[in-house]
Parts: C-alpha cells; sequence; structure tokens
C-alpha cells in the first residue's frame, strides 16, 4: 500500500511535466542547402569535423574534433576574407566549451538567422578573432574534400598519426603524416621489406621523411635504407647507407623512383601535418617488390580527438635585450600565426608577427620604419586598430598616434614595462586590425623592477621597494631556503605589522598581512591590508615575496589597527625579518613560528635609496641638538630681550648685550649644523625637523645682513625716515619669526629623535623644553608689563616740563605701541603757555 502511495504521485508529477513541455519546434526545408554535407576546412586548433545542414533552421556535426578556445562560437559570414569573416556575426546560442573528441553535435540557428544569411560557416573565437575553421556553404564548382581530410586514421604513437586514403584507379595512396612536434624535427614512414627480421626492419626499408624547411615550407624526400650508414657509392656506383631515391635514377631520367609528391602541408598548434602522394610499385635498383604490412584497403580509424601538443607556440620569438632597439616593418603576410589576418602585416627585426618577450623594469627601444600609415602601440586590445572605434575601451601601454616612420627617418620608442603590466598584452597599428602578435611579459631581475634595494640585518634577506606618488612596491628574496619569509616594519617582530610570504601544498604563492602584539601564535592577528600585484614564489626553496600597498591606507575613521600602518617616505623605516619551516592559512601554532630572524632592525630611508642599521643616540648628535637648545632657548631670546627691555638703561650696554649674544647664537648654530651633516653624511632635506632647520638657519643668517644695511638713526627731535621705519619693522618681524620657527624646529628634532632612535625619555624631554619655553613666556610677559608701566610714568613726568637740554633716550622705540601716545601727550594742543624764569648768576 506504501509502495502505490508513492507511485501514483510520481507519475502524476511525470504527466504534468510532459503537460507544460515545451512541444518540439517545427522547421521547414525550403533552402537548397538541406541536406548537403560538406568537410570544415582546419585553420587552428586541430578543427576537423563533418557538416550536414538538417533543414532551415539547424545543422548536425559530427566527427567534431577541437581544442579547446576562449570564447568560441558557431559563426556566419558572407566571405572567407578578413574583412568578411570580422564582420560576421553569431549564428547560434550553442557555444563552443572545452575539447572535443569525434563529437556528434546537433546545433539551432538564432530566430533571426536563416541560411540564405551565411555563405561560411565557422567556428570562431571572438576574443582573438580567430579563425579555427571553417566550410564555404555555396560554391561554384563541387568541392573537394579539404587536404586534412582522409578516409583512415591510424596511430602510430601517442604523438604521431598516420592518415591515408587508398586511391585505387591511379594506383596511388594519399597519405599524411600527422605529429606534435617541434618545428624543426621530421616525421618519418615508410614501408619495410617483407622479407626482413622483425630485429631489423629498417634494413631495406622505404622511407618518407617530411617536415618543414627552415622558412616553413614543407617538404617530404624518399630514401631507401640499405645499411645504417650514410649514403655512399662503391667502385661500381651502386649506393648503400641511407639514400636518398634520386640516386637510383637512370640516364635521362628513366627508372625514376622517387614517387612521392609533395601535396599539403601546414604546421599549427604544435602539430606538423604534411600531405603527399606516393604510388604503390617502386624500384629500387634490382630489388622489386610491393607487399605492404598495413592493410591499407581496410577501413581504420583509431584517432579519437585532436593531437594536443605541450609547446603550441611556433612563431619566431624576439627577445628583447634594452640595448638594441627593435626595428619594426611591414609586409605581405606569409604565415601569420592568428588568421584571419589583413594582406599587410608588422614584421620586428624581419620576422613576421613574432611573439615579442620582454622584462619588467628593463627598457625596449623601437625603431619604428613600418611606414607613415602604420602607428604602432602596445595595447590590451588583442585585436588592435583603436578599440574605440569598436565601442570597447583597452589600456594603451606606449605608442600612439605619433610613433610611425620610414626607413629614411624612423621614429624611436621606449617603452619600460613594470611589475604592473600584466604577463600577455600585444603590439598592433593604431589604423588597422591584426597587424601584430603578442607581447610576453616576464619577471626579469628584481632589481631591474625595483628602484632600490638594500640588504637587511645578517645579509640573510633582501629587501626591494620602489616609490610612486600614493604607492610603495616592495619585494623581499630570502637568502637562503626556508618553508616561509616574513617581512615586519618596526623595531622587532613584536608590536610590528608584519608581512608572510609562502607557498602552499598546491603550489599557489600566498601573501598575508598581520598585525603581532605578542610572542605565541594567538598573538598574530589577520589583517585586510589593501594590497595589489601581490606575488610569492620559492625557486629551489628560495622565497620570493611582492606587492604593492598604499603609503596611507585612508581608513582612519575606522578602528582597525592596520589603519595606523601608515608609510611615510621622508623618514626611515624600519624594517625586520624572519624565516619559518611552514606557514598556513588555517590555524597557526608554535610550530609555525620562525627559525631565525634579524638580530635588530634596518633603517631604510625610502627616498634616498639607502639604509643604515639601527643605532643607538650618536654622541654628535646630542651635541647638536643640546647646541640648538642653547641657541635658540637661551641665547637667540636674550638678545631680543635685552633690545626690547634694556634700552632704559645709559650708554649702548643693551646694543653690545644684543650683538654679542645674537653672533654667538649664529656661531654655535652654524656650528651644531656641520656636527650634524658630518655625522650624517650628507644633508638631505626631507625630513620636517630639516624643513624647519633649514628656514630657521636662513632666518638667522638674515639678521646680520641686515644689520649691515641698517638706515642712519635720525637726529635727536627729527622724525625718523621711513627707510628707518621699514628696516626696524623687517629687523623685529624676521627676528620674532626666527624664533618661532626656531622653538619648532627644537621640538620636531626630539621627535625625530625618538622616530630614528627609539629614545626613551624623548617624551619627558618634550615637557621639560615646553616647560623652560612657558617659563621664558612669563619672564617676557612680566617684563613687557613693566617696560609698559616705566613709559606711562616717563610720559606722565615730561607732561610739566621746562625749556632746557633734551637728551637722547633710546628707551622710545620706534616700534613702540607707546610712542604715538606720548607725543600726543607732550603736545596736548595747538596753543601752549611758557614760563620763563631768570637765571641767577
Amino acid at each position: 500500500m506504501l509502495r502505490r502511495s508513492l507511485f501514483l504521485p510520481f507519475i502524476f508529477h511525470l504527466l504534468l511535466l510532459f503537460r507544460y513541455a515545451d512541444p518540439a519546434p517545427s522547421c521547414t526545408r525550403d533552402s537548397s542547402l538541406v541536406d548537403s554535407e560538406s568537410q570544415f576546412e582546419m585553420v587552428q586548433h586541430q578543427l576537423r569535423g563533418s557538416l550536414k545542414i538538417t533543414d532551415d533552421c539547424s545543422f548536425r556535426v559530427s566527427q567534431f574534433d577541437l581544442l579547446p578556445g576562449s570564447d568560441v562560437h558557431w559563426w556566419g559570414a558572407q566571405g572567407t576574407g578578413f574583412d568578411n569573416l570580422t564582420k560576421g556575426f553569431i549564428v547560434s546560442n550553442d557555444g563552443l566549451n572545452g575539447t572535443y573528441k569525434n563529437s556528434t553535435l546537433d546545433v539551432h540557428l538564432l530566430s533571426n538567422v536563416t541560411w540564405s544569411m551565411i555563405d561560411v560557416l565557422t567556428v570562431w573565437d571572438r576574443t582573438a578573432a580567430s579563425d579555427f575553421g571553417h566550410v564555404v556553404l555555396r560554391k561554384d564548382a563541387p568541392a573537394k574534400p579539404p587536404p586534412t581530410v582522409f578516409d583512415n586514421c591510424k596511430v602510430l604513437s601517442k604523438n604521431f598519426r598516420l592518415r591515408w586514403s587508398l586511391n585505387v584507379s591511379e594506383d596511388s595512396l594519399e597519405i599524411g603524416l600527422e605529429a606534435a612536434i617541434g618545428i624543426t624535427d621530421y616525421m618519418a614512414f615508410g614501408w619495410a621489406d617483407p622479407r626482413a627480421d622483425d630485429s631489423d626492419l629498417m634494413i631495406g626499408g622505404d622511407v618518407a621523411v617530411a617536415g618543414f624547411k627552415e622558412d616553413g615550407a614543407p617538404f617530404v624526400d624518399d630514401f631507401f635504407i640499405t645499411k645504417y650508414s650514410e649514403c655512399v657509392k662503391n667502385d661500381d656506383e651502386v649506393a648503400h647507407g641511407v639514400c636518398p631515391d634520386s640516386v637510383y635514377e637512370g640516364h635521362e631520367g628513366v627508372g625514376l623512383v622517387n614517387s612521392s609528391m609533395l601535396v599539403y602541408g601546414h604546421r599549427s598548434d604544435g602539430v606538423s601535418f604534411v600531405r603527399y602522394r606516393w604510388h604503390l610499385t617502386k624500384n629500387h635498383g634490382a630489388v622489386n617488390y610491393g607487399h605492404l604490412v598495413l592493410n591499407v584497403s581496410e577501413h581504420v580509424n583509431d584517432c579519437i580527438g585532436p593531437l594536443d601538443a605541450e609547446d603550441k607556440e611556433d612563431q619566431g620569438v624576439i627577445i628583447a635585450d634594452g640595448n638594441n632597439p627593435l626595428v619594426v616593418s611591414s609586409a605581405p603576410a606569409m604565415h601569420y600565426p592568428n588568421p584571419p589576418n589583413p594582406a599587410k602585416v608588422l614584421y620586428i627585426n624581419k620576422k613576421e608577427a613574432p611573439v615579442l618577450r620582454v622584462e619588467r623594469g628593463v627598457p625596449v627601444k623601437f625603431s619604428i620604419q613600418a611606414g607613415h600609415d602604420v602607428a604602432l602601440y602596445i595595447t590590451s586590445d588583442p585585436l588592435g586598430g583603436n578599440a574605440t572605434i569598436r565601442n570597447l575601451t583597452d589600456t594603451i601601454y606606449a605608442g600612439g598616434p605619433d610613433a610611425h616612420g620610414v626607413q629614411a627617418s624612423p621614429t624611436e620608442l621606449v617603452w619600460a614595462p613594470d611589475r604592473s603590466t600584466p604577463d600577455n598584452i600585444y603590439y598592433h597599428s593604431l589604423y588597422d586590425q591584426k597587424m601584430g602578435w603578442r607581447v610576453e611579459v616576464v619577471d626579469g631581475g628584481l632589481s631591474d623592477m625595483y628602484n632600490n634595494s638594500v640588504i637587511l640585518d645578517d645579509q640573510q634577506v633582501t629587501f626591494f621597494w620602489s616609490l610612486s606618488k600614493d604607492s610603495i612596491s616592495i619585494a623581499a628574496r630570502g637568502e637562503k631556503k626556508s618553508g616561509y619569509l616574513a617581512i615586519g616594519f618596526g623595531s622587532g617582530m613584536v608590536n610590528s605589522y608584519v608581512y608572510v610570504g609562502w607557498v602552499d601544498d598546491t603550489g599557489i604563492g600566498q601573501v598575508n598581512t598581520y598585525w603581532i602584539d605578542g610572542k605565541d601564535a594567538l598573538s598574530l592577528h589577520l589583517t585586510r591590508e589593501n594590497l595589489t600585484h601581490v606575488r610569492c614564489k620559492t625557486e629551489n626553496g628560495i622565497i620570493t615575496l611582492e606587492f604593492t600597498r598604499p603609503l596611507d591606507p585612508s581608513c582612519r575613521r575606522e578602528k582597525r589597527v592596520e589603519c595606523k600602518n601608515i608609510i611615510d617616505p621622508t623618514s626611515p623605516l624600519k624594517v625586520v625579518w624572519a624565516m619559518g619551516a611552514k606557514w598556513t592559512n588555517d590555524h597557526l601554532t608554535n610550530r609555525n613560528m620562525h627559525s631565525s630572524t634579524s638580530n635588530r632592525p634596518i633603517l631604510v630611508h625610502l627616498q634616498r635609496g639607502s639604509a643604515e642599521a639601527e643605532q643607538d643616540l650618536l654622541p654628535v648628535l646630542a651635541v647638536h641638538g643640546f647646541m640648538m637648545f642653547v641657541a635658540w632657548g637661551i641665547l637667540f631670546p636674550g638678545g631680543i630681550l635685552a633690545a626690547r627691555y634694556l634700552k632704559h638703561l645709559k650708554g649702548d650696554g643693551w646694543y653690545r648685550i644684543h650683538v654679542y649674544l645674537q653672533y654667538s647664537g649664529l656661531i654655535i648654530v652654524l656650528l651644531a649644523l656641520l656636527f650634524a651633516v658630518a655625522e650624517l653624511r650628507g644633508f638631505y632635506v626631507s625630513s620636517t625637523h630639516v624643513k624647519f632647520g633649514f628656514t630657521t638657519i636662513l632666518l638667522a643668517c638674515i639678521q646680520p645682513v641686515n644689520a649691515f644695511l641698517r638706515p642712519q638713526k635720525p637726529a635727536n627731535g627729527e622724525q625718523a625716515p621711513f627707510k628707518r621705519v621699514i628696516w626696524e619693522y623687517f629687523h623685529a618681524i624676521v627676528g620674532r619669526c626666527a624664533i618661532v620657527v626656531g622653538i619648532a624646529a627644537l621640538f620636531t628634532g626630539l621627535k625625530h629623535l625618538g622616530d630614528r632612535y627609539d629614545v626613551e625619555n624623548v617624551h619627558g624631554l618634550s615637557w621639560a623644553l615646553a616647560i623652560w619655553f612657558s617659563i621664558v613666556a612669563l619672564i617676557v610677559f612680566y617684563l613687557e608689563y613693566h617696560e609698559r608701566q616705566r613709559i606711562r610714568r616717563q610720559i606722565l613726568e615730561r607732561s610739566n616740563w621746562v625749556l632746557g637740554n633734551v637728551e637722547d633716550d633710546d628707551s622710545l622705540d620706534l616700534l613702540s605701541p607707546t610712542r604715538t601716545t606720548a607725543n600726543k601727550e607732550l603736545l596736548p594742543s595747538s596753543r601752549m603757555e611758557v614760563q620763563l624764569e631768570p637765571l641767577n648768576r
């Protein structure tokens, strides 16, 4: 009962499926092409197959062989020429993905496609605009089978096949030799002497040798073997050895025996194919025989699928060496590697459309002599001819409309591929499609790919880098075998940002980023830094890792720890390293701890391209800082205070104090500068401290020059000239600016000290410096208050003055805000009453 209850719903469900299934579409058979049969002509990817037009909306392909492409479709066109094929269209939604081996396919045309629209049916790769093979549907004369089609096929070895068709009426065999071999290798096939022993079948054999010459032309030659030696003639003029059939020809051509006639040959996808005609009866001297070990009249086809060569690239390779320019010319196409192609294509160093191999970091020079109608450019577009015309976008790496020239006046183009350049790009003409071919971009030496390199501590890791505006490209290479390589930014692995590179069990390179805050496996915290162009590889156990990262992660508003991993190119970067036996993406344990590590960090100066070991605070630099404090914290402020608040004293004491303190401070500053430059072996305006220091020293040096150019002081009672007022303003402003910038230089110097040498009491020194200048500021406020009070008292005392001698008073500063007020109070109105008293003698 249970089985019946389960069975009935199942039957009901099947009925529903059949009820709502689409009926088979009806299709007419009105086209004249219906029931016609044709063979595909092989062009690329070892395509073979038979085509039969089933009706007006479908066709069948049988015995279909094809190597995979990238975006392969059934394609219709109006003709076989380059322009017709490239302007074709997709005729079916049935794509061709993967490898096909003796397959049978039923293909339906699109609803808006009819056979009247198709003159050529082709297998087309849209990515590379490649014709893999085609059938011409409408021909004036009956079509002959393509030269790659035979009645029989026999597998001789894994990479060698024999194809043949027997022509009884002409007493000949059509033989095809097909092998996945190198372009310079040959194929040999022949008939053994039936009387020969099985252990020595070559002796007495009649062998055809086929292959391709250096110019790419196919050949086939016959040889007769009497012994394993070079062909020679004895005294009786009888040939012995491996001899071409031509030595057996009679006088005046009588007894011609070389009856293997070349019919066709091509080289595609790393497979050589040669077709020739062989006559069944041959005469080698006095020996006549026609026995064949192979039964050529029996139908045999045990060749399943296309030959798949490991090395499919036959086109010549040009390797750019960075010294000699590559001569780019144009000429008629002879063996273009990616048909269909235009009549004229590009040649490099007289080779037709070769593969161009370049190294990252090595500049490539082109001497363009292809004509003014051919503009060379390096592009990501596999077709060329300006992708924008086809409403597509591409990346242009070099060249363009101006990259054209002729032999009499060539144009030079220099292109330097870098580590961001893809592995495969193309060189083409900007004006015509498919004139060029592929560019292989390979990794050169790291020293070529990066602008700078240093050896880290213990000389076991080399650190490479290249700076750009907003990012830095980094590479690290171990100098000994290890399972992983790690580099960190910090004084040690603890409390540092670490980049770990390793190759996993599948052979794929990995690079992970971590923040480490302890010495056990639980202290490694995986971060999500924005790394690009990530690579990691191992060669003989040597790990090399590469990546590009932004200088500023630009995620400061977030609380992720990696947002604080900012690289300042103007400050030294502390780099450490570690190596270990094994790393993993999964749960890390103490077994993944490093087996060797650096003993101390290396300070890498990113902008200067140099490095030095981190050291304790150098005594000379400590003296430099102390001298700068004495100058900018004591002497210069003291000189300014003397000029401001000691003028009321009689004599020129204030002036002497001012000059002595300022010149003493300037001398100390220059000596401190020389000490720092000598110790650091150079003067680099890179850090904030150096910029502030340079500015304040420049301002300090201006003051003596300004003092030398001081205008004459006005006489007593005279108004100060305009030049004198301007000078005093300039002198005062420059001096005060120098003090402000000097104080900033002192504070940035302490910060630089902490960043560079990890001095533990930098914060304490900074607070002490801040307290010192706070005390100086309080003293200034106190003196300024009393100075204003003193000037006010002086003005009040002079409000009732008696006519007499008035001595010069330097205490009235031209820049004092009380100067104008004092003058006004001395002259309260336009009228004055003067009382004269007699002088007692």
